[in-house]
């Protein structure tokens, strides 16, 4: 029973995907030939085999004419560097830290493309959290890519439980050092590249392992390249306190919830105002300007994380993010992150309260439903749907706190409010809340925070 035509479209995608080298172009309804990068590279190679006997070639063989159509759109760090011919990385001995997000404009990832590219030696990968194919929502293990054979040094490895009388200053110092490559696995290595695709967040912790690498590849005097990569949800506005304290896995750096910033442009932030002073070079995006969503670049979506489905669900991110201890926010649904329930929640009621605040961009509905897994997992919750109205008029975080004054005052006892402190991480904002102070006064106490961080991240900005 039910509608089968989305799950036909899938298989069928996927089966089209699955057979490779085949031209489409003639099949009706087909799509345009998809550009093969590694079939030019293979017929290189071929060319530059000395011929034998068994291999012998003519002379004047040429390359198949495969080329990429210049199609119009944005180029991410790793597209601009291919472009170069990789030129900037030959001759070093590297170490990549990426995941499935990091791929060409074309979906090569680049794994493989720096492992198949002429002249460029890749020796070893390292994984952030979710695992170097991106498929997993635990801790990460080492390993060995099926692929390339190159071992894989796990970045979110399991951490031991915090001892008794361990401050949580020392807890988290602990934590990162074990989330930062270490000495070993960098032994042999010239450099680290950076191709992870972030989504804007300070609690998402891409850019957290971004700044402990840049850490690592300064204290082991490497040099550090950040491919760089657009920021999706626009690089203009910024939102929320700004985390003023010592370093975590989920708070890395002095930044408001929302950021506006690229990966390239925290890494010259990171090393600056960290004083880590390592090596550092930034590819810059290509045709990316600040005011650009992710879905006007042109560049194909894929999901950073296991529960990162959507556009929609990275600009709600920074505000409804905050409730996922607290909360369901969707994981175990087909809408993370863009609903919220628990089970002591009347739903009508939530939808029609945080309609009340008429916050602009956004509307709430009436929802019930079961995650399958995390907070809440197998049991009936009930809360809202956000429906993202105008996405430039929309600010998540003011959503996320709108979300708990409501809470707060119809489920004092039920809604656990506490928990939304380690990713808010500001004292201020958490009581002010807990005494039912208005979003607009609140709102007002983080302004002169975010006017002087918008004036500290002006000098390390690529893009206009």
């Amino acid at each position: 029973k039910g509608n089968i035509l989305p799950l036909q479209y899938t298989l069928g995608t996927l089966a089209a995907e699955a057979v490779e080298g085949f031209n489409f172009a003639n099949v009706k309804g087909g799509l345009a030939v998809r550009t093969n990068y590694f079939a030019t590279l293979d017929a290189e190679a071929t060319l530059k085999t000395p011929a034998t006997a068994s291999n012998a070639a003519p002379a004047k063989a040429e390359l198949p004419n495969i080329s990429r159509p210049d199609l119009p759109g944005v180029l991410n760090g790793i597209d601009v560097l291919a472009k170069r011919g990789f030129e900037p990385l030959k001759k070093l001995r590297l170490g990549l830290v990426t995941n499935h997000t990091g791929q060409d404009r074309w979906r090569n990832p680049t794994i493989d493309l720096l492992h198949r590219a002429p002249g460029i030696e890749l020796r070893a990968l390292f994984s952030p959290e979710h695992g170097i194919r991106g498929a997993l929502d635990e801790h990460v293990t080492n390993s060995v890519d099926e692929v390339t054979g190159l071992p894989v040094f796990s970045l979110y490895p399991r951490i031991p439980k915090k001892e008794p009388g361990q401050t949580e200053r020392d807890y988290n110092a602990m934590a990162m050092r074990l989330r930062r490559p270490d000495a070993a696995q960098l032994k042999g290595l010239d450099a680290l590249v950076f191709d992870v695709q972030d989504i804007g967040c300070r609690f998402y912790t891409y850019s957290a392992t971004l700044g402990l690498c840049l850490e690592a590849a300064g204290m082991a005097k490497l040099k550090f390249f950040v491919l760089d990569r657009v920021n999706p949800i626009g690089g203009r506005a910024v939102e929320g306190p700004i985390y003023d304290g010592d370093p975590s896995f989920i708070a890395f750096h002095s930044l408001p919830l929302r950021h506006g910033m690229t990966v390239g442009e925290l890494a010259k932030m990171f090393n600056v105002e960290r004083a880590i002073h390592a090596d550092l070079t930034v590819i810059p995006c290509q045709g990316w300007s600040r005011d650009m969503w992710f879905d006007a670049t042109a560049l194909p979506w894929r999901n950073p994380s296991p529960n990162m489905r959507s556009l929609m669900a990275a600009a709600l991110y920074p505000g409804v993010g905050l409730h996922e201890s607290a909360l369901s926010v969707g994981r175990g649904t087909d809408k993370p992150f863009e609903q919220i329930g628990a089970p002591y929640i009347d739903d009508m009621l939530l939808a029609a309260e945080l309609n009340k605040a008429a916050l602009p961009g956004v509307r709430f509905l009436p929802v019930r439903f079961t995650p399958t897994y995390s907070t809440f997992k197998d049991r009936p919750c009930a809360g809202a749907t956000i429906v993202v109205t105008d996405r430039d008029k929309l600010q998540a975080v003011n959503v996320g706190i709108v979300i708990a004054l409501t809470l707060h005052k119809l489920y004092p006892d039920e809604y656990a409010l506490e928990k939304i402190a380690p990713l808010l991480r500001h004292p201020a904002t958490l009581e002010a809340i807990r005494s039912g102070q208005s979003l607009a006064r609140i709102q007002r106490s983080w302004q002169e925070e975010l006017k002087k961080f918008e004036k500290r991240r002006e000098r390390f900005l690529l893009y206009r």
